[in-house]
């Protein structure tokens, strides 16, 4: 049997701004994606998910015929066309792929899918590593997006993220600031779409010349900040420049505008999970609104 491994992610900053070049701050998570692979005689591909209980959510089988790949029988129409989109595009990317060989695959989650960790980035980064191919390219050619969640995939570091020309500009850098027992992430109770966000924010986007300065600043400063006070004002800097390039209403602002301390927003704004820094533990805060997943930061980071 192979077994492939990929890391969740998280975005600390230039959450859509990525996109156009702004340099971002990403870690990857304690919890990640396995795909396991074993060899069947059948010309067939048979594909069964498990959820971080282990409980199956999803099984598929497809068949390849004169290099042609059709589902043969799935639980999920839904997620079966996206693994046809998926396979279609490896097979794009390496022609043998698939050729005269059949598989048992069986992929495992560690958090619950509505978490936006990565269910999609660590199940294309595994597929990529399996075939061959760059995963970079295979993102390009079915999801979409900066590439920042394929980096942290496979490394266990903090890194900045920047898009330069088409050029992925990637470093690994040492964040572990010295008041991570003040960070928490708390989960919004729903799953955020990243492709609507996105279409959202090229849909409203302006200044993005002075925006990107901005972010860029913020970013280097988070990576050297050592003071829990000068984290917040640097988080609430950037949910006020987010705000502004995208239209949007700060989180904090529209769900918890009593809270004392400072909350930022996590990839597409509007769920998944939040950043919140607080000198005080919030968990009772947070669970008295009706959010009860509530991670400490090293509980979730890498």
């Amino acid at each position: 049997m192979q077994t492939y491994y990929s890391h969740g992610k998280l975005l600390l900053s230039a959450e859509y701004v990525v996109l156009d070049g702004a340099k971002a701050l990403a870690i990857p998570t304690v919890f990640g994606q396995s795909l396991h692979i074993e060899k069947e005689a059948t010309n067939k591909l048979t594909w069964n998910s498990l959820d971080h209980n282990q409980k199956e959510w999803f099984n598929a089988e497809f068949s390849f015929q004169n290099e042609t790949v059709s589902i043969e029988n799935t639980t999920n129409s839904e997620v079966s066309n996206r693994l046809l989109q998926i396979i279609t595009a490896v097979k794009q990317l390496n022609p043998k792929f698939l050729k005269d060989e059949g598989f048992k695959i069986s992929t495992v989650l560690e958090f619950p899918e509505n978490w936006g960790l990565g269910t999609s980035s660590t199940l294309i980064n595994n597929i990529a590593n399996w075939a061959n191919v760059n995963a970079y390219k295979l993102l390009e050619l079915t999801f979409g997006g900066s590439g920042y969640d394929i980096a942290c995939a496979h490394k266990d570091s903090a890194l900045t993220y920047q898009l330069n020309d088409k050029n992925r500009v990637i470093e690994y850098v040492n964040f572990n600031p010295n008041f991570k027992n003040n960070l928490y992430f708390v989960h919004l109770n729903k799953k955020q779409n990243s492709r609507d966000g996105i279409a959202h924010y090229k849909a409203n986007r302006n200044n993005l010349e002075a925006t990107r300065a901005t972010i860029n600043a913020i970013t280097e400063q988070m990576i050297i900040c050592e003071t829990l006070d000068k984290f917040q004002s640097l988080i609430n800097e950037h949910e006020q420049t987010i705000a502004s390039v995208t239209n949007q209403t700060p989180v904090k602002k529209l769900l918890f505008d009593d809270f004392n301390g400072s909350i930022k927003s996590l990839g597409a704004w509007g769920g998944d999970f939040i950043l919140v820094a607080s000198k005080n533990n919030p968990t009772e805060y947070f669970k008295s609104k009706g959010f009860d997943t509530i991670l400490s930061y090293t509980d979730m980071v890498l």
